[in-house]
Protein backbone atom coordinates (compact mmCIF):
# COMPACT_ATOMS: atom_id res chain seq x y z
CA UNK A 1 0.00 0.00 0.00
CA UNK A 2 2.95 2.35 0.68
CA UNK A 3 4.08 2.04 -2.95
CA UNK A 4 0.63 2.95 -4.26
CA UNK A 5 0.51 5.99 -1.93
CA UNK A 6 3.86 7.18 -3.34
CA UNK A 7 2.68 6.57 -6.90
CA UNK A 8 -0.65 8.29 -6.22
CA UNK A 9 1.10 11.40 -4.94
CA UNK A 10 3.28 11.43 -8.06
CA UNK A 11 0.31 10.93 -10.41
CA UNK A 12 -1.85 13.58 -8.75
CA UNK A 13 1.09 16.01 -8.52
CA UNK A 14 1.79 15.45 -12.22
CA UNK A 15 -1.86 16.04 -13.11
CA UNK A 16 -1.94 19.25 -11.10
CA UNK A 17 1.28 20.53 -12.68
CA UNK A 18 0.04 19.70 -16.18
CA UNK A 19 -3.28 21.46 -15.61
CA UNK A 20 -1.55 24.47 -14.08
CA UNK A 21 0.98 24.73 -16.93
CA UNK A 22 -1.69 24.53 -19.61
CA UNK A 23 -3.95 26.80 -17.58
CA UNK A 24 -1.22 29.43 -17.66
CA UNK A 25 -0.71 28.92 -21.39
CA UNK A 26 -4.38 29.15 -22.33
CA UNK A 27 -5.01 32.09 -20.01
CA UNK A 28 -2.73 34.26 -22.14
CA UNK A 29 -4.52 36.88 -24.24
CA UNK A 30 -6.47 35.18 -26.99
CA UNK A 31 -5.05 37.46 -29.70
CA UNK A 32 -1.54 36.11 -29.02
CA UNK A 33 -0.11 34.41 -32.10
CA UNK A 34 0.20 30.89 -30.66
CA UNK A 35 -2.49 28.46 -31.75
CA UNK A 36 -2.68 24.73 -32.09
CA UNK A 37 -3.08 21.61 -30.03
CA UNK A 38 -1.08 18.95 -28.26
CA UNK A 39 -1.88 15.67 -26.61
CA UNK A 40 -0.16 12.78 -24.87
CA UNK A 41 -0.97 9.25 -23.74
CA UNK A 42 1.06 6.96 -21.51
CA UNK A 43 0.52 3.47 -20.09
CA UNK A 44 3.20 1.43 -18.32
CA UNK A 45 3.88 -1.06 -15.55
CA UNK A 46 4.84 0.58 -12.29
CA UNK A 47 7.12 -0.34 -9.38
CA UNK A 48 4.15 -1.42 -7.25
CA UNK A 49 3.31 -4.25 -9.68
CA UNK A 50 0.35 -2.56 -11.29
CA UNK A 51 -0.23 -0.16 -14.14
CA UNK A 52 0.06 3.61 -14.41
CA UNK A 53 -1.61 5.58 -17.17
CA UNK A 54 -2.08 9.20 -18.08
CA UNK A 55 -3.41 11.27 -20.93
CA UNK A 56 -3.84 14.92 -21.69
CA UNK A 57 -4.94 17.26 -24.40
CA UNK A 58 -4.71 21.01 -24.88
CA UNK A 59 -5.70 23.37 -27.64
CA UNK A 60 -5.74 27.06 -28.28
CA UNK A 61 -7.26 29.11 -31.04
CA UNK A 62 -9.18 32.27 -31.87
CA UNK A 63 -12.09 31.23 -29.61
CA UNK A 64 -10.00 30.54 -26.53
CA UNK A 65 -8.31 27.45 -25.25
CA UNK A 66 -8.73 24.44 -23.05
CA UNK A 67 -6.67 21.70 -21.48
CA UNK A 68 -7.59 18.46 -19.76
CA UNK A 69 -5.65 15.61 -18.27
CA UNK A 70 -6.35 12.40 -16.41
CA UNK A 71 -4.34 9.60 -14.90
CA UNK A 72 -4.45 6.54 -12.72
CA UNK A 73 -2.18 4.12 -10.91
CA UNK A 74 -2.89 0.69 -9.46
CA UNK A 75 -0.76 -1.79 -7.54
CA UNK A 76 -2.29 -4.99 -8.91
CA UNK A 77 -3.70 -5.73 -5.43
CA UNK A 78 -6.94 -3.77 -5.75
CA UNK A 79 -5.60 -0.39 -4.63
CA UNK A 80 -6.14 2.28 -7.29
CA UNK A 81 -5.82 6.05 -7.45
CA UNK A 82 -6.97 8.30 -10.26
CA UNK A 83 -7.54 11.92 -10.99
CA UNK A 84 -8.39 14.45 -13.63
CA UNK A 85 -8.08 18.17 -14.16
CA UNK A 86 -9.09 20.70 -16.77
CA UNK A 87 -9.09 24.40 -17.52
CA UNK A 88 -10.48 26.74 -20.18
CA UNK A 89 -10.40 30.35 -21.23
CA UNK A 90 -12.70 32.17 -23.64
CA UNK A 91 -12.20 35.32 -25.72
CA UNK A 92 -14.79 37.17 -23.62
CA UNK A 93 -12.58 36.79 -20.52
CA UNK A 94 -14.41 33.85 -18.98
CA UNK A 95 -12.21 31.14 -17.53
CA UNK A 96 -12.53 28.13 -15.31
CA UNK A 97 -10.87 25.04 -13.98
CA UNK A 98 -11.85 21.77 -12.35
CA UNK A 99 -10.08 18.87 -10.73
CA UNK A 100 -10.85 15.65 -8.93
CA UNK A 101 -9.11 12.67 -7.41
CA UNK A 102 -10.33 9.26 -6.30
CA UNK A 103 -8.70 6.45 -4.36
CA UNK A 104 -10.01 2.93 -3.93
CA UNK A 105 -8.44 0.56 -1.45
CA UNK A 106 -8.48 -3.22 -1.71
CA UNK A 107 -10.86 -3.37 1.29
CA UNK A 108 -13.49 -1.46 -0.72
CA UNK A 109 -12.91 1.95 0.85
CA UNK A 110 -13.39 4.77 -1.66
CA UNK A 111 -12.44 8.42 -1.22
CA UNK A 112 -13.19 11.14 -3.75
CA UNK A 113 -12.48 14.88 -3.77
CA UNK A 114 -13.23 17.40 -6.44
CA UNK A 115 -13.94 20.99 -7.18
CA UNK A 116 -14.31 23.68 -9.79
CA UNK A 117 -14.09 27.43 -10.17
CA UNK A 118 -15.38 29.61 -13.01
CA UNK A 119 -15.57 33.35 -13.58
CA UNK A 120 -16.84 35.59 -16.31
CA UNK A 121 -18.71 38.80 -17.01
CA UNK A 122 -21.88 37.53 -15.31
CA UNK A 123 -20.20 36.52 -12.06
CA UNK A 124 -18.24 33.68 -10.54
CA UNK A 125 -18.84 30.34 -8.88
CA UNK A 126 -16.77 27.78 -7.03
CA UNK A 127 -17.56 24.45 -5.46
CA UNK A 128 -15.61 21.72 -3.73
CA UNK A 129 -16.62 18.48 -2.18
CA UNK A 130 -15.58 15.10 -0.89
CA UNK A 131 -17.11 11.67 -0.49
CA UNK A 132 -16.01 8.61 1.46
CA UNK A 133 -17.39 5.07 1.36
CA UNK A 134 -16.01 2.87 4.10
CA UNK A 135 -15.34 -0.85 3.83
CA UNK A 136 -18.46 -1.53 5.97
CA UNK A 137 -20.66 0.24 3.40
CA UNK A 138 -21.27 3.42 5.38
CA UNK A 139 -20.71 6.64 3.53
CA UNK A 140 -20.41 10.37 4.05
CA UNK A 141 -19.90 13.38 1.87
CA UNK A 142 -19.93 17.13 1.77
CA UNK A 143 -20.09 19.86 -0.87
CA UNK A 144 -19.58 23.60 -0.40
CA UNK A 145 -20.66 26.01 -3.12
CA UNK A 146 -20.49 29.75 -3.51
CA UNK A 147 -21.55 31.98 -6.35
CA UNK A 148 -21.53 35.73 -6.90
CA UNK A 149 -23.47 37.52 -9.62
CA UNK A 150 -22.21 40.52 -11.57
CA UNK A 151 -24.49 42.77 -9.49
CA UNK A 152 -22.91 41.59 -6.21
CA UNK A 153 -25.60 39.20 -5.00
CA UNK A 154 -24.25 35.93 -3.69
CA UNK A 155 -25.11 32.40 -2.61
CA UNK A 156 -23.29 30.18 -0.16
CA UNK A 157 -24.42 26.61 0.34
CA UNK A 158 -23.37 23.47 2.12
CA UNK A 159 -24.72 19.98 1.55
CA UNK A 160 -23.73 16.98 3.67
CA UNK A 161 -24.58 13.29 3.56
CA UNK A 162 -24.26 10.65 6.28
CA UNK A 163 -25.47 7.07 5.93
CA UNK A 164 -27.43 7.20 9.18
CA UNK A 165 -28.92 10.70 8.84
CA UNK A 166 -29.26 11.30 5.09
CA UNK A 167 -28.85 14.63 3.30
CA UNK A 168 -28.71 18.01 4.99
CA UNK A 169 -28.54 21.27 3.04
CA UNK A 170 -28.15 24.86 4.10
CA UNK A 171 -27.98 27.85 1.79
CA UNK A 172 -27.82 31.59 2.24
CA UNK A 173 -28.39 34.31 -0.34
CA UNK A 174 -27.35 37.93 0.06
CA UNK A 175 -27.89 41.06 -2.01
CA UNK A 176 -25.14 43.45 -3.11
CA UNK A 177 -25.26 45.27 0.25
CA UNK A 178 -24.69 42.00 2.14
CA UNK A 179 -28.23 41.75 3.52
CA UNK A 180 -29.67 38.23 3.69
CA UNK A 181 -32.50 37.70 1.22
CA UNK A 182 -34.67 34.69 0.30
CA UNK A 183 -32.98 32.43 -2.23
CA UNK A 184 -34.79 32.18 -5.59
CA UNK A 185 -36.98 29.12 -6.10
CA UNK A 186 -36.42 26.54 -8.82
Amino acid sequence: MKAIETISRKVLTGLALFAFAFGVVIAQPVNAPAAGSADFHSLRKNAAGGMTGASGRAFRGPNGGAAKTSGFAGDGQGNVVGGSAGAFSAPNGASGMRGSGTTRSSDGTVQHRGGFAVQGSKGSAASSGSFTKNSDGTASGERNTEATSKNGGSYQGNTTYQTDSGVTHTGTCTDASGATIPCPGK
